[in-house]
């Protein structure tokens, strides 16, 4: 599969990387492809190209710029329409986990509104990039929850999920950690702002992660 990882913050690296090793082609699609301070983020895994660019050589895209970047960022894609976007962002002030924008929908419902045609799923929010590196807990695998309204989208973003590690186990089905449609997303957010409160709050630290028991 061709996926384009617009931005290139810790989030999107890990997940690039993670799916180059799994056989993806990836494109890295940032605001100036020739930055000194990109190539070297890139290592040579997967190419470098304009957010443009990278939205019109990529099946699929994952959003995964900070908050307030989020509407330049879709201005420059251009047209998404009938892509899977996968939405990873959080609608974070300054992108801090205890600071929600205030909207009158989730961060998930917005980016719809912006992509009325793109195929959004919400996921890869919930964590911190540490656990997408590494999703194993000993013999268990975090748990990656996703919400979306198109039921195929919501099957090829949870592949992405389990080629990368998450829940490798036969303990938890796909269908478990489907949350529902985007509006779940709010969910999802609030639950990465609880990691966020886990993390820093109570000083756990970033390798915390999620597990669904049943």
């Amino acid at each position: 599969m061709n996926i384009g990882i617009l931005g290139s913050g810790s989030v999107g690296l890990t997940l690039g990387k993670a799916w180059i090793n799994q056989g993806h082609e990836v494109i890295f699609g940032v605001r100036d492809p020739t930055s000194d301070k990109v190539k070297p983020l890139v290592d040579g895994k997967g190419r470098v190209a304009t957010i443009s660019e990278t939205a019109i050589a990529s099946d699929l895209v994952a959003l995964t710029v900070p908050w307030e970047a989020v509407p330049e960022v879709l201005a420059q894609a251009g047209d998404l329409d009938n892509k899977i976007c996968l939405d990873c962002t959080n609608p974070l002030v300054a992108n801090k986990l205890h600071e929600m924008a205030s909207l009158t929908t989730s961060g998930g419902e917005q980016v719809v509104a912006w992509l009325p045609k793109a195929r959004v799923v919400k996921i890869f929010n919930t964590v911190g990039w540490e656990i997408m590196a590494q999703p194993q807990f000993g013999t268990e695998a975090a748990t990656m929850f996703y919400a979306g309204d198109d039921t195929e989208a919501k099957a090829i973003a949870a592949q992405l999920a389990r080629e990368i590690g998450f829940e490798t186990t036969l303990a938890v089905s796909a269908e478990q950690r489907d949350a529902g449609g985007i509006s779940a997303a709010g969910y999802l957010e609030n639950l990465a702002g609880f990691w966020g409160q886990l993390v820093y709050g109570q000083g756990m630290g970033r390798t915390i992660g999620w597990r669904l028991l049943k």
